[in-house]
């Protein structure tokens, strides 16, 4: 069996690993990859021209063609720009069995307008909110509303278009970046701003095919840069799972008033809703769920945690999904697992490339719970990229920018997970390095009671 993976990042990384553990898969092929899934073994990378932007969507050509050249049995889409621009419905219109939603579902990230109204129309627990395109007007109802008040890009953003304003001065200064000075480009050219929610932040992620549903292991992101949750918005800087915020009563009232919701609607949509769907909640003190936002597929990080526990296989699963058939559970390790995003020297403002990477771990040693570095932002030092592991171990690792690397464990506990993810992470080194030290705070202070 033959696997090709879309994406370049941790999440993508981590989806590889899976798949290539499962004995009845030859090869999983990423494209673009990294250098970690050069090095993993039965895994290649490849490079094929992806559609990730408006003005190219649809052209999918070079995918539909390896896969077809190939014998690729299944697609795997990674990140939510491809899936935006329709590569699961090229895919599909060719043949090619791939797992993710269409562009129609796709737009529950892509436009967070277009999210925003799904919620409203289908009951679904949301924060007030407006649109707008004028900056003037945008200014006047932060004026009217106060602050803290959140303001969101309306397009993708790389997980960086949104700004908790904890001033009007500030929202002030986010309208500005994203209408007047188009800092976030086209993502930028329409603003939302919603309400600021108070509670804790959960990850809710469910594979769907259409019909069924199968909720995932719950986890917790950690979105700002610095420890004690400071500093400017992420793509996040480390996640743990389970959850803890996340009980069998919130489970229950997410399934309930949010996936189900979703599910139904999009069918009476004519548009199903099949691949992996991402709910970031907030739940507050009473334990009810309201919607952050939607993602059309796995995050990053909390996909390196959760597959450190998932125990069934994920072929098995996404090829359930493609028929139709997804069970409602799969089976998980009961152990929590925690993952530490190290970031490359300016991250998320700036970012930097070509930094030689050292003190990657090779771990054999047993007093060590099970720990797995998932790479990111990593190249090799020729910048080669088409390459299988056999090549790639005797090439020196780089930083390729931007988050790049997810140091992962698993242990019995949240606190020794994160021992065992920073020791690890202490012992790598590269120019710029930075990471949180207290990932998993949260969960950490709940065992401590």
């Amino acid at each position: 069996m033959n696997i090709l993976v879309i994406g370049a990042g941790g999440r993508e990384h981590a989806l590889a690993w899976q798949c290539a553990k499962d004995k009845k898969v030859q090869r999983v092929y990423v494209t673009p990859g990294n250098a970690g899934t050069a090095l993993e073994p039965k895994c290649e990378n490849v490079i094929l021209e992806v559609a990730v932007s408006d003005s190219i969507a649809g052209e999918h050509s070079a995918v539909i063609d390896f896969c077809q050249n190939n014998a690729i049995d299944m697609v795997i889409v990674g990140p939510e720009a491809p899936l935006v621009t329709g590569i699961v419905d090229a895919c599909r219109t060719a043949g090619i069995k791939a797992w993710g939603p269409s562009a129609y579902c796709a737009q529950l990230e892509g436009s967070k307008t277009f999210a925003k109204e799904f919620m409203e129309q289908n009951n679904i627990p949301t924060a007030a909110y407006q649109g707008f395109t004028d900056p003037v007007a945008a200014k006047a109802y932060v004026d009217q509303q106060g602050a803290p008040i959140v303001i969101k890009a309306d397009g993708l953003a790389a997980g960086k278009g949104v700004i908790v304003a904890e001033t009007v001065e500030q929202a002030h200064q986010a309208i500005d970046d994203m209408l007047a000075d188009n800092k976030f480009g086209d993502a930028g050219s329409c603003v939302v701003i919603e309400q600021f929610l108070i509670g804790e932040e959960a990850s809710f992620i469910c594979m769907i095919d259409g019909n069924n549903i199968l909720p995932m292991a719950t986890s917790q992101d950690h979105k700002r840069a610095f420890e004690g949750d400071t500093g400017p918005n992420t793509g996040g800087m480390g996640a743990y799972s389970p959850a803890p915020v996340v009980t069998d009563e919130v489970h229950d009232k997410v399934m309930a008033q949010v996936i189900q919701p979703v599910v139904d609607a999009m069918n009476a949509a004519g548009h199903p809703y099949t691949g992996f769907l991402y709910a970031g909640l907030m739940i507050d003190d009473a334990g009810n769920p309201s919607i952050i936002e939607f993602n059309c597929r796995l995050g990053d990080p909390e996909t390196q945690p959760i597959l450190m526990r998932l125990q069934s296989s994920m072929v098995d699963l996404v090829t359930q999904g493609l028929a139709g058939e997804l069970p409602s559970q799969a089976k998980w390790d009961p152990r929590p697992a925690l993952g530490i995003v190290v970031a490359s020297k300016g991250y998320p403002e700036s970012s930097s490339k070509g930094d030689v990477i050292s003190g990657l771990p090779k771990l054999v040693d047993a007093d060590i719970p099970a720990v797995k570095v998932f790479h990111a932002g990593t190249t090799f030092s020729d910048n080669t990229q088409t390459v299988n592991n056999d090549d790639a171990n005797s090439k020196e690792v780089t930083t390729n920018g931007g988050r790049v690397l997810c140091v992962t464990a698993l242990a019995d506990s949240i606190s020794e997970a994160q021992q065992a993810a920073l020791m690890v992470t202490g012992a790598i080194s590269f120019d710029g390095a930075h990471y949180r030290r207290d990932i998993g705070h949260h969960a950490i202070a709940r065992e401590l009671v």
